[in-house]
């Protein structure tokens, strides 16, 4: 469980918190908000001091029923962003969202860490070859369709054994060209309804045959929005009940939107798993 990032070796056996830096003017949630490379930067700036342990750069929407942005134009609205970052913050994990290799491989010659892919290398066939070639942890997530068409009306027979034999086969074809470090994101609201996301929930812990770490992405999504009538600006308090059990269910990483209250999960969730080893000089007064 520990992964290679630029040279640092990150330990996942106790869950890390992936802070999500969307670049987009349409992200479900926080579109528009750090779209520039101030605003940006003052958002990574309270993410790090919040202890977000990576940060996840995203120029593509991929809320339902968006559409893609091409190679060049997402690079067009990334690559400044993420060489002022890492220009501010030298020594900090990056993860790059994206789906197309070229992104990929210019985000991680500029300094990024990690290929973050909501296709797994089904819109950009190049994918797994390049992130073979690049060498770096790859986050390979399972959707059904596209962002554009998910949510049409997805099917399962069995959603857990379906993702785990999606998993073997994508993990097959990356390990077959030296990609060693490989992270498993069960895709909550991919290509899934309601029921579907919490059945998955109920068996997370059998996702990835105890070999891989699990990374999951439910902040203030339309899972907690639906079942208890909120919007996301409202779903603060679902999201962090939903990061709980999540972390029961063996998450490594939690990609959020708040990552203070993210990090506060863990520790209680530390504190639950390790009751002996409670530091008793660092509680507070």
């Amino acid at each position: 469980m520990t992964i290679n990032c630029k040279g640092q070796l990150l330990d996942l056996e106790k869950p890390k918190v992936m802070a999500i830096l969307n670049l987009t003017p349409d992200s479900f949630f926080d579109g528009g908000r750090n779209n520039n490379i101030s605003k940006a930067l003052k958002k990574t700036e309270e993410y790090l001091n919040e202890g977000a342990n990576i940060i996840d750069i995203g120029a593509q929407s991929s809320r339902p029923g968006a559409d893609f942005l091409e190679e060049e134009e997402e690079l067009q609205r990334m690559m400044p962003t993420l060489e002022a970052i890492l220009q501010e913050f030298p020594q900090i994990i990056i993860s790059v969202d994206t789906f197309w290799s070229k992104v990929a491989r210019e985000s991680i010659a500029a300094g990024a860490a990690i290929i973050n892919d909501i296709s797994a290398g089904s819109i950009d066939e190049k994918m797994f070859e390049t992130v073979g070639e690049l060498k770096v942890p790859y986050i390979l997530m399972h959707m059904q369709g596209t962002p554009a068409d998910m949510q049409k009306n997805p099917q399962y027979e069995n959603i857990t054994i379906e993702i785990n034999q999606f998993f073997a086969q994508k993990i097959q074809a990356l390990k077959k060209l030296g990609v060693n470090d490989i992270i498993l994101d069960p895709g909550y609201g991919f290509g899934k309804n309601l029921n579907h996301n919490y059945e998955l929930l109920q068996n997370q812990k059998f996702l990835g045959f105890e070999k891989f770490p699990i990374l999951v992405g439910i902040s203030r999504k339309s899972m907690l929005c639906r079942l208890l009538k909120v919007n996301p600006e409202n779903a603060l308090n679902g999201t962090t009940a939903l990061h709980m059990l999540t972390l029961l269910g063996g998450a490594h990483i939690l990609r959020v939107h708040d990552v203070r209250e993210a990090v506060e999960s863990i520790q209680i969730f530390e504190a639950f798993k390790n009751p002996k080893k409670i530091n008793l000089n660092d509680e507070r007064k």
